[in-house]
Order: structure tokens, then C-alpha cells, then sequence
């Protein structure tokens, strides 16, 4: 990969930020310091600890008003909300299939792994368990008992989860299967919005991270390294795809910064927080150095940015971060 790694003063930099904020929770100092202009990460502190001996590998981040966040914890199966101080609440924790699983596509185990937040306040996740009638698209209730809102394959590994409120419907990426789904967001069939090349896996994971900006859907591809651009046509259908960044191997979820198409990424395979550039080109702010551990998604609201370490491939800290954006 073509990343440029902290050194010298700026690693020590990065790593005296990271180890105040393991020991204390937080650290006023700049973390890491890219190397080229563009954003930047003032303060960074941890928000929230979780347990990954119970299976909480912190996976993927949707973002509430007032400051907290709900977040999808892969083999625990649960939903959790993070609250603006930290206080975390499981919300809900999928039963296994019958016999216990096991069929889930590449990872086996049943897992719950993208999350979303509608307009109206309502709060949606991805259950993948290897069964049809699981796996799908599922609604949080304040009743505690969440209901199946839009059924998807047994053989499909549902992976990110994205609200098109201007089409009213769910986007969602299969990352076996090298999709990406659609289906109306009260519910109903899905069906295969783009199977373009772009989003196919190699040996695991091809399509996983996704957003919508700039008119277009953006996803990343974690075998191939890369994140691809599809434009939306006048009728919310999918253009040509390009891919717009490359040497991203591992990639999993990211977000924009809000400068342009400049993205912050989360490199799961390698511990990484990386700004990719508008031009593609992309440096390493945060690293396994600094105590990332397995990171698996960003989300970005204003000048804060939240990013989960799942410690799935790596160390035991399950943890969502805070790091306040600095734009130079």
C-alpha cells in the first residue's frame, strides 16, 4: 500500500496523543498530523469502551441528534446506543439461528453489522445469519422485539446499510456477493441494484463500506483496495462505476469530511484511520502504533468524527473514538 506512515516527531507525537488517551480517555494534543493539506485531527479521545470478551466488536456507526450514536456489534448480534457521555445501552441482541449458525457466508457465526437512521428518528440494522427469514434488513422497536422489514438471501453477507431519503429507499452491499441491494424503506423485495465488477470480492470481501455524496453512491472494496464512484441517474439507477482511489486493502467503512470528496477510511486489515484525498492520494493519520485496533468505521458529523476500533483481527479494546477535525 502506498501509505505514508507517521515519523519522527510527529510519531512520537501520535503515539505520546494515543497512550494519554488510553490511560486517561483523552488528550488535547494532535493526534497525528498528515503530512499534506487537508484535514487534520485535534483532539481525539476515547467516548466509549466495550466488551469484546462478550463478543462486542464494535462494527458500524449511525449518528444521533444531541451527540450520541448507535453502533452494530458483530458476533454479540446486538445493537447498541452510545450516549453523549459515553453511557452505552444494549437496544437489542438478535437471537442465533435455530441450531446455533454457523452458515453465515465466509465468517460462519451469525453477525449483526450495518446501521442506519432515518429522517423521521426511526433506527434499522443488518443481520446476516446464513437462514432466510433472518437475514435481511430489521427495524429497532421501542418494544424491544425488532421486526424484519425487508428479507434478503440466505447466501448474501449484508454489510453496509444506507438511507437514500430522496428515493425513499435502503441501499445495502453485499460483500460475498459483490452487490449492492435496493429495497423501499417501508419495506418489501429487494433487489440487486449493481453487480458492476468494481464491487466484486477476491478471496473474502468485495463491496463494504458505502455512502451517498455528490450524486453518486460511493463504496468501498476490501480485497481490491479500492473505493469505487457510481453515479445515480435521473431515475436513482446506477452509471458507469469508477474507482477513485486505490492501495485501500482492507478497507471497510469511511465517511466524508465534509471538504469535497475528501474521505476519512477505516483500514480494518492494517489498525488504519486514512484521509484519502480528492485525487486519490491518501496518508495514514492513526495506525496500530497509535492503539488502533481492527478499525472498522467513521462517521462524521460537523467537525467531530467517530470512528470504532472492532479488535476483531487484533487486541482486545473494542472502543468508539472522538477526534475533532481540523480543516488547514
Amino acid at each position: 500500500m502506498s501509505l505514508h506512515r507517521p515519523t519522527g516527531l510527529r510519531r512520537r507525537a501520535a503515539t505520546l496523543g494515543l497512550a494519554a488517551l488510553l490511560a486517561t480517555g483523552t488528550t488535547s494534543a494532535a493526534a497525528a498530523t498528515p503530512m499534506h493539506p487537508g484535514t487534520r485531527l485535534g483532539e481525539v479521545r476515547v467516548l466509549a469502551h466495550f466488551d469484546r470478551a462478550a463478543g462486542q466488536a464494535a462494527e458500524s456507526i449511525a449518528l444521533e441528534p444531541g451527540g450520541g450514536v448507535v453502533v452494530g456489534m458483530i458476533p454479540a448480534r446486538q445493537v447498541v446506543r452510545v450516549a453523549r457521555d459515553g453511557s452505552v445501552q444494549v437496544l437489542v441482541t438478535m437471537p442465533p439461528p435455530p441450531g446455533g449458525g454457523g452458515t453465515t457466508p465466509v465468517v460462519g457465526d451469525p453477525v449483526v453489522t450495518g446501521v442506519a437512521r432515518s429522517g423521521s428518528g426511526a433506527l434499522y440494522f443488518l443481520y446476516s445469519a446464513g437462514q432466510g427469514g433472518l437475514t435481511g434488513i430489521w427495524q429497532v422497536r421501542s418494544s424491544g422485539a425488532p421486526r424484519l422489514v425487508v428479507p434478503l438471501p440466505a447466501d448474501t453477507m449484508p454489510n453496509a446499510l444506507v438511507i437514500d431519503g430522496e428515493r425513499d429507499r435502503f441501499l445495502v452491499t453485499d460483500s460475498t456477493g459483490g452487490r449492492i441491494w435496493q429495497a423501499p424503506l417501508h419495506g418489501g423485495t429487494a433487489t440487486v441494484w449493481s453487480a458492476d465488477p468494481a464491487l466484486a470480492p477476491g478471496s473474502f470481501f468485495g463491496a463494504n463500506g458505502m455512502k451517498i455524496h455528490d450524486g453518486a453512491v460511493w463504496a468501498g472494496n476490501s480485497d481490491r483496495g479500492t473505493i469505487v464512484r457510481i453515479p445515480l441517474t435521473r431515475g436513482g439507477g446506477p452509471g458507469r462505476a469508477e474507482v477513485r482511489a486505490t492501495g485501500l486493502a482492507g478497507i471497510d467503512d469511511f465517511d466524508f469530511t465534509g471538504r469535497g470528496t475528501e474521505i476519512l477510511a477505516a483500514i480494518n486489515q492494517s489498525s488504519q484511520l486514512v484521509r484519502v484525498a480528492a485525487d486519490g492520494t491518501h496518508e495514514t493519520l492513526l495506525d496500530a502504533g497509535d492503539g488502533m485496533q481492527g478499525t472498522t468505521a467513521v462517521a462524521v458529523r460537523g467537525h467531530r468524527a467517530y470512528v470504532t476500533n472492532g479488535a476483531n483481527l487484533t487486541g482486545n479494546d473494542s472502543n468508539l473514538l472522538l477526534a475533532k477535525l481540523q480543516q488547514h
